[in-house]
């Protein structure tokens, strides 16, 4: 749906929970545009190679009508629809996101969006990287990860000479093949950027707080197959199996009534920081694994980095490599959102600055409305508010019913943050 001018909503970005919002404004005929090119934060910001932490089950885009899933994809192209112990390859999330596109919002503009203003009047004015600009009454910003992601104070001194990056900076790890790199982190991401730099011929070690752990393999190929009494005790949710990825995948609006550092709490443990089951093999006993360390300093030195570590002891170790690789994560903060005006940016409402590190996200309302009305967030930068479950692939369902049933409604956009 493209009209032309003026517009009700302008969807900024084209990921996974972008491309799901449009698909369901479209199915309420609410007017809209939507901008960005397709699963770019997938296809520019992660290394080729690698799969999805999530099971096939919890990868699906949500669309308001059935047949768009990631299973009927994998029909389309005449393969069975997936097992749990079959991990997602990033190539195929990428291909079922280009189809859902093409089948669910074929109306995509691909330019980017360069400003978002809000002049008194109280409609949005966007500029577009082609020079057009156009108004509109709400704007559902839904960029993605990039944005926030997070380099420790330490190693950002280090970034504008190239020798320190993000694991969202890479595509392809081959290049570091005969180096050595040292990655930070314990999670996800630094985990199997080690093993796919090992994989390509670097030399990669881990350095971590905490001694990095990796899940349990799944019981059964599908969900019916789990013993009585396994699903009793653990019950099935789509972001897992267990009590607590039950009420984070089915309490999400809850979850935003929860005191800040409860909700803080459920962000850095629920499916917190560790390694998918499939990953073990590839990293133990190939990849060195330094746990205990905090970072303590770095600097250039032969056109590598020293590396300066603090081992529980208190103790400062040193160590070499040609290049380090923060796989610490991100960390939603409203001002990393440049293209929303420094004035926008400023009118909206942030969390409580206590815990730390929900003091830059944006204080949403129930249908994800920031203080500013029409202003909408969706994806990594709702986590701090609805939790966890905003943080996977699997929580496009929930957020884009909430926002396009908002944004369809008579006064929509009139709604206040709480």
């Amino acid at each position: 749906m493209k009209p032309s001018g003026d517009v009700d909503v302008a969807v900024v970005g084209a990921g996974p929970y972008g491309l799901s919002i449009a698909a369901h404004l479209q199915a309420r005929q609410v007017p809209y545009r939507i901008f960005g090119e397709p699963m770019d934060g997938w296809r520019s910001h992660m290394p080729r190679e690698m799969y999805l932490k999530s099971s096939p089950f919890a990868s699906s885009i949500s669309a308001p009508a059935p047949g768009h899933g990631l299973g009927e994809f994998r029909a389309k192209e005449g393969r069975h629809p997936g097992r749990e112990r079959e991990p997602v390859p990033l190539s195929e999330f990428v291909r079922y996101g280009l189809w859902f596109q093409q089948n669910c919002v074929p109306g995509l503009e691909r330019t980017a969006v360069r400003r978002v203003d809000r002049p008194p009047d109280g409609r949005f004015r966007i500029t577009l990287d082609s020079g057009e600009e156009f108004t509109a009454r709400g704007v559902v910003v839904a960029t993605g990860v990039t944005p926030f992601a997070y380099v420790p104070r330490e190693l950002t001194g280090l970034r504008e000479d190239g020798l320190v990056s993000h694991t969202a900076d890479h595509t392809d790890l081959s290049v570091f093949a005969g180096r050595s790199v040292v990655v930070v982190g314990s999670g996800q991401s630094a985990l199997e950027t080690s093993a796919l730099l090992n994989e390509a011929g670097a030399e990669p070690a881990v350095v971590a707080r905490t001694r990095p752990s990796f899940g349990p393999p799944p019981e059964a190929d599908r969900a019916q197959d789990r013993p009585l009494h396994a699903r009793v005790l653990w019950p099935e949710a789509v972001m897992g199996t267990g009590w607590p990825l039950v009420v984070c995948s089915r309490g999400p609006a809850a979850i935003r009534h929860l005191p800040a550092r409860t909700r803080a709490h459920l962000l850095r443990t629920v499916l917190g920081p560790s390694g998918a089951w499939w990953l073990r093999e590839r990293v133990q006993g190939r990849v060195p694994v330094l746990s205990g360390r905090s970072l303590h300093s770095a600097a250039r030195e032969n056109g590598g980095v020293r590396l300066k570590v603090r081992n529980g002891g208190a103790d400062v170790e040193t160590l070499y490599a040609d290049h380090v690789i923060a796989g610490t994560g991100y960390l939603v903060d409203v001002d990393r959102v440049e293209l929303l005006s420094p004035q926008l940016r400023r009118a909206v409402r942030r969390s409580a600055a206590d815990p730390p590190q929900l003091a830059g996200a944006p204080r949403l309302s129930a249908d994800f409305q920031a203080s500013v009305p029409g202003l909408y967030f969706a994806g990594l930068a709702a986590a701090p508010t609805f939790g966890p479950l905003l943080r996977f692939v699997c929580g496009t369902g929930f957020t884009a019913r909430r926002i396009s049933a908002s944004l369809a409604a008579d006064g929509g956009v009139d709604a206040r943050a709480s």
